[in-house]
């Protein structure tokens, strides 16, 4: 299914057909087009465990060998409209088919490139319509160079940058030179931001509003609130702003024996329509009417009568969820680079929009091909840990589930994984990578543990 996908793709060239500018137009860009295709394959091996959706608990990670895949295209268009202001524009196409219907993992899904809501079928939609005005304030002209949602040309090093539209959290907070793009680096989610960010987000990763990010030279300060989604993980977002998502960063780049490097801090406080785990048991042990069965609100469809449930708790009062994070990234040589990312979040309540991590850890190393004449190839290992906060665990171990988890019972531990990729260079902007990840205590679980062992194959392409 997924090769003929792939071919249907492809072969529309019409409709897909992009112009960039040559290097011969002025060095402002009036605007310009770029493009990428990435499809992404992956097995997952058998593994043991002494019980998978315990007492109808749906969301296990099936022990069984799996497939998964996914293919996106993606057409960024830009244009410059007035001083300072541009528009950019981004639709995009995507198929799928995740592994255990995307349940089972903490934080350790192996494709950054997966949907809560996709399909095997190719689905059009628009992922980015917003617009952007740069304020000038002197200092350097610093040079901008062209490429996919950034037009070229130049810019005071103290300016404020105001963006308002329909964009991804992600397109302007947590930046890692080494870790965080799914299609040229990592492709473990661990390794495309913090696991326990749970950025506003629809299902597919998008969202609307509005951010700040203010420049003076080596410092960056970075503000914005964003919409969330009506119910937690699903597609349609709640417009009312009063459900919402606020993001802050403070960023500082410097120098290190000569080598370039940035130290970035996160905090996120999401007010929204979740539930929280504690109110979630309380109001069980108090009824256990009110179970994971009789709720008629929003739920995830377990069928375990003795498990509390979320919906009971979200009653449109509102919760507030928050976290605060770490970013490091650091050059050691002209080919190696670091990456490092830590959150801790409160752990009180439920994912709404990414992962159900409480608190997370990714370290990764990669290095370019300089050494042995490929410098377009790249090679990157890195390690992650997930966590859940105690009243989590407590919510899981009652057969409780949330989003992405829930076996029915949990043994807590850690969820821990490790991922080795090498990306080639196959033509001037073409690469093919194989990638190989192992996960242990995937959701938590020890009695689960696995190792859960995942091999991919990823086509980028790039125009």
């Amino acid at each position: 299914m997924s090769r003929a996908i792939v071919a249907a793709l492809i072969s529309t060239p019409l409709v897909f057909f992009v112009w960039q500018a040559s290097a011969q137009e002025p060095q402002e860009e009036r605007w310009n087009a770029y493009g990428q295709f990435t499809h992404i394959y992956f097995e997952k091996s058998a593994f043991s465990a002494p019980y998978t959706n315990l007492n109808g608990s749906p969301n296990s990670l099936l022990t069984d060998r799996e497939r998964s895949f996914t293919t996106s295209l993606t057409e960024y268009l830009a244009m410059r409209t007035w001083r300072g202001g541009e528009i950019q524009f981004a639709p995009e196409v995507i198929a799928e088919l995740p592994l255990s219907g995307l349940h089972g993992f903490g934080g350790s899904f192996q494709n950054t490139e997966l949907q809560k809501n996709g399909s095997r079928t190719p689905t059009l939609y628009r992922s980015r319509l917003f617009v952007r005005q740069t304020l000038e304030f002197g200092g350097d002209r610093v040079s901008v160079e062209s490429a996919p949602m950034q037009l070229a040309g130049s810019t005071d090093s103290h300016r404020l940058v105001l963006t308002a539209g329909n964009l991804s959290i992600l397109d302007i907070f947590d930046k890692n030179a080494f870790a965080g793009d799914g299609r040229q680096q990592f492709m473990s989610m661990n390794f495309l931001t913090y696991s326990a960010f749970d950025f506003g987000a629809d299902a597919r990763g998008y969202t609307w509003g509005m951010a700040g990010e203010y420049y003076h030279d080596d410092w960056r300060v970075r503000a914005g609130r964003f919409i969330v989604p009506r119910n937690p993980n699903q597609l349609q977002l709640d417009y009312s702003f009063h459900f919402h998502s606020d993001v802050f960063e403070l960023e500082h780049r410097h120098k290190l024996y000569d080598k370039p490097g940035s130290v970035r801090f996160l905090f996120y406080r999401n007010f929204e329509n979740i539930g929280r785990w504690d109110s979630a048991i309380n109001t069980f042990l108090a009824d256990p009417t009110k179970n994971a069965t009789t709720c008629t609100g929003f739920n995830y469809g377990s069928t375990n009568a003795g498990a509390p449930d979320l919906c009971w708790e979200r009653n449109g009062s509102g919760t507030v969820k928050q976290g605060i994070g770490l970013n490091i990234e650091q050059s050691i040589g002209p080919d190696i680079g670091l990456s490092f990312r830590g959150m801790k979040s409160d752990g009180h309540s439920e994912v709404a929009a990414f992962l159900p991590a409480d608190s997370s850890l990714a370290v990764g190393v990669t290095m370019k091909g300089i050494k042995w004449k490929r410098p377009q190839d790249s090679v990157g290992l890195g390690f992650a840990r997930n966590w859940a906060s105690s009243a989590h665990v407590a919510y899981l171990q009652m057969g409780g589930i949330d989003g992405f988890i829930g076996d029915g019972q949990i043994r807590y531990k850690p969820e821990s994984m490790a991922e080795a990729y090498y990306n080639i260079n196959v033509t001037k902007s073409s690469w093919v990578t194989l990638d190989a990840q192992r996960v242990v205590n995937p959701a938590f679980n020890a009695d689960r543990r696995g190792p859960v062992s995942m091999y991919g194959v990823r086509y980028h392409l790039e125009w």
